[in-house]
Order: structure tokens, then sequence, then C-alpha cells
């Protein structure tokens, strides 16, 4: 009988070996993945809640309109979200971006956050009011449930700030200061109503 050198034999046990090892990795990996998809549809803490609010209030612009000072390259935070005094003028008149503090006679101390998601996610106040543009509801409208909600517990969160805005005013009224879309060109003219919420 033909002896094998060792050699020989040691590279098909490495490679049995080496299978063996990826398997395992393989079958240990899929109990990580269902552990961390388990974990990521567990209902977050009321402080992850907020943190998770406060990084979507961040990350989608709410200070850009809504924080005094914002659009001029200097956000006054002691006033965050307390709403502004720039207008926005286009075909609706002049809007202006809204106290979304607690505050319950200029903000929306009176939303519970049911009330708050169905705004952010329809473009209707409280009231029924339409939310005027450029309030990106139609952005919002996209947020999951726990993204919406966990928007609005952080917005009943901040510190409340007494700022009424200006009212809205009607086409062709001038406001003391605003941004001026004029009429849509031919391209972006809309073809239709706008889109209702999804």
């Amino acid at each position: 009988m033909k002896r094998l050198p060792l050699s020989s034999l040691a590279w098909p046990a490495v490679g049995v070996l080496g299978l063996a090892v990826a398997l395992a990795s393989c079958s240990s990996n899929s109990k990580t993945t269902t552990t961390t998809d388990s974990t990521a549809t567990t209902a977050m803490n009321a402080e992850q809640k907020l943190a998770r609010g406060k990084y979507l209030v961040t990350i989608t612009g709410c200070n850009d309109c809504h924080t005094p000072g914002s659009l001029y390259g200097a956000p006054d935070m002691s006033r965050m979200l307390s709403g502004s005094e720039l207008g926005w003028t286009g075909p609706w008149g002049t809007s202006y971006a809204a106290n979304i503090t607690p505050d319950p006679e200029t903000g929306i101390g009176n939303y519970t956050e049911d009330d708050i998601v169905t705004a952010i996610r329809t473009g209707h106040k409280k009231s029924g009011a339409p939310i005027l543009p450029p309030m990106p509801w139609t952005d919002f409208a996209a947020f999951t449930d726990e993204d919406a909600y966990a928007v609005a517990a952080y917005l009943k969160s901040v510190p409340a700030v007494v700022h009424a805005v200006p009212a809205v005013l009607p086409k062709g009224k001038k406001a003391a200061a605003a941004l001026v879309f004029p009429p849509p060109p031919a391209w972006d003219a809309p073809k239709a109503p706008p889109a209702a919420a999804p």
C-alpha cells in the first residue's frame, strides 16, 4: 500500500475544517440577524422616542423655517421652533412658519400627539384649515407611525415660547419681509390639484 505524504492529507482536512467554520458562522449570523430584526421592531422607550424625534426634526429641516434667524444663518435656539416673521409669498398669498412649540395660545400646546401626526401627514391644522407652503407635509406624510409619533412627542417636549406669527396675507397684499415665489413657469405649473395624503 502506497503511503501519501502528510502534506497531501492536510489540505483536504483544512478545506473540510474551513467549510465547517463557514457553515457555523452562517448559522450564527442568521441567529444574529433574527435577534437584530426583532430588536428593531421593539417599541422605543420614552427617552429613545424623544431622541428619535429630535433627530428627525433636525434632519428634516424644521428649524430652517420655524426657528427665528435660521434662514439668515444665525438660528436663535433660545427661541427654537417658535415661528418666523419672514413670509413666504406665492400664488397662495403670504404665509409664515408657525410657532410649533407647546405654547397653548400661540403654538401647538392644545394639540395632542395624534393631532400633530394628522397635521404633518395631511397638511391640515387641527381646525381643518390647510397648512400653506412652504410646509413640506407631503414629504412627512411618508413617516412611519413610529417616526411620526416620535416627532410629535419631541415637539410636545420642547420649551414653550410665546410668539404669535403674523396672520396669512391674502394674495395681492404686500408683506413687510418675504421670500417671493413668482407664478410657476409652464414646466412647474400644477397640472392637477395637490396630491392627497397617502
